[in-house]
């Protein structure tokens, strides 16, 4: 079975948020994505203290499509560095975990 991935990345706004979930999910590099509004994200960004609203992705996939889903999420992103952070799934329901694997497998193609 393919390893379950949790991974999390952030957008500026709702719109960037919304269309990187949707193309995400719908080239099968996740299975679901989550956004969270309402961020305040606190940084340093070229010497200077950052304070930012912020939408949250957490984004369920897998490691085999992690980098596939490493270079899409790099060019949809608005941001010059993108937040992209990958944390192993220990442990889960089988049945959930069984579906993150099987809506990243790449349709067949072909005849």
């Amino acid at each position: 079975m393919a390893t379950p991935l949790l991974c999390i990345s952030t957008c500026p706004d709702a719109t960037s948020a919304g269309h990187i979930a949707q193309t995400l999910v719908t080239e099968r590099l996740a299975a679901c994505v989550n956004r969270m509004p309402g961020v305040r994200s606190t940084y340093r960004w070229q010497g200077k203290l950052q304070d930012d609203a912020e939408v949250l992705l957490v984004i369920k996939t897998t490691r085999e499509r992690f980098a596939a889903l490493r270079t899409r999420l790099l060019e949809l992103s608005p941001y010059a560095t993108p937040e992209l952070i990958a944390l192993d799934i220990v442990e889960g329901s089988a049945a959930y975990l069984g579906w993150i694997a099987a809506e990243t497998t790449p349709e067949a193609t072909g005849a």
